[in-house]
């Protein structure tokens, strides 16, 4: 498993690294939750993903979106991978929540599973690495 762009795998990336690729990613989930929120409210229209499947003619599957936060600062709304990933994945089906609740409960719903996704992926990493992921994780982070 790479680091994204760096060629290097998982079990020698440092605490800088992934605290790094934390505020990057952290960054974008906040872009798309505030000052991209109307494009992002947008593309998790559950109807225009039905029509796209329709248009698709993939009847047998449903697009079930996640928002993924890019540590280059920016975030895409995606389907999960097929297959079982390595990596902890965000939560699943952002778009077939935001039309069943109040449109403020599903802000505060996606920001709090995409934060508990980010919080994952980096403990997750920091112990993929070898590192003491409680104290350089948890501190790192702490001050934000």
């Amino acid at each position: 498993m790479d680091r994204k762009g760096q060629g290097q795998p998982i079990t020698s990336w440092t605490i800088h690294m992934i605290f790094r690729d934390f505020l990057g990613i952290r960054a974008g989930l906040i872009k798309a939750l505030t000052t991209d929120y109307e494009k992002f409210h947008q593309q998790c229209d559950p109807r225009e993903s039905a029509l796209h499947l329709f248009l698709c003619f993939s009847l047998l599957r449903k697009p079930y979106m996640c928002l993924y936060g890019c540590p280059n600062e920016t975030w895409e709304l995606k389907e999960p991978p097929d297959g079982p990933h390595e990596l902890p994945e965000p939560n699943i089906g952002v778009n077939f929540a935001r039309d069943g609740m109040p449109e403020k409960d599903w802000l505060a719903h996606v920001a709090i599973h995409s934060d508990a996704w980010l919080y994952s992926y980096a403990f997750y990493v920091a112990i993929r690495a070898g590192l003491d992921a409680e104290t350089s994780v948890y501190q790192s982070t702490h001050a934000l």
